[in-house]
């Protein structure tokens, strides 16, 4: 009996942001999808409008997996884990054994391509390690717009100084991204322009949103 997939489901166990006041809780499972989305449009946004060559695939994977090691060790705080070097130090190592205890879950057999993925040692990984970090902050960025829009400012500070980060990072991908499609993270529904652009009204009478749009031939199905 094989237990890393199990563990790995666990990942929905640990919550983020544990020194911060919290309107919804998020966890590291929650948080790994959204980073392998943004890395994966990061990778694709090289490609396409930079002249890049990323895998955005194994951009994704590596993303998806970067914070497993905390099912184990737990999400430490950034403010302790980089308080000081000796800190940051010993952290690394924790999270080095973490991750060795996961892989050694696997059959032998299986183990080189997941220690690779959680270790960014695979060939050509260290091209997408800006990638995948500048997704994780992103992700981060994006929280902290939830955050505030829902009246919580405990947040308004983290994300200024992420913000910078990336800023900093020099990432052009990542600074299209801010650009094209942060923004959107802090609209209504609504003024996305969703529920037009899909032929969504309200209704009143059920207060339920209903199509309005009539489906063209080829999506209906001929009745008999």
């Amino acid at each position: 009996m094989q237990h890393f997939f199990a563990m790995l489901s666990r990942m929905k166990y640990i919550n983020r942001w544990g020194l911060m006041r919290n309107t919804r809780s998020e966890n590291i499972c929650e948080h790994s999808l959204e980073v392998a989305l943004v890395a994966h449009a990061l990778a694709t946004i090289g490609n396409r409008k930079f002249g890049k060559d990323y895998d955005p695939e194994r951009a994704a994977m590596l993303a998806v997996l970067h914070d497993a090691s905390e099912i184990i060790t737990g999400d430490m705080p950034t403010p302790v884990k980089y308080h000081s070097e000796e800190i940051r130090r010993a952290y690394a190592e924790v999270e080095d054994r973490a991750v060795e205890h996961l892989v050694s879950m696997l059959p032998e057999e299986l183990q080189p391509p997941y220690r690779e993925l959680m270790t960014f040692s695979g060939e050509n990984d260290e091209r997408l390690k800006p990638i995948v970090k500048a997704a994780d902050r992103i992700s981060a960025v994006i929280k902290c717009v939830e955050e505030r829009r829902s009246g919580n400012l405990d947040f308004a500070e983290a994300e200024r100084t992420i913000t910078e980060s990336i800023r900093k990072m020099g990432v052009e991908e990542a600074d299209y991204f801010m650009e094209e499609f942060l923004p959107s993270y802090g609209l209504t529904l609504e003024q996305q322009d969703y529920t037009r652009a899909a032929g969504l009204h309200f209704e009143e009478s059920t207060s339920q949103l209903v199509f309005s749009k009539v489906l063209d031939g080829g999506g209906q199905k001929k009745r008999g």
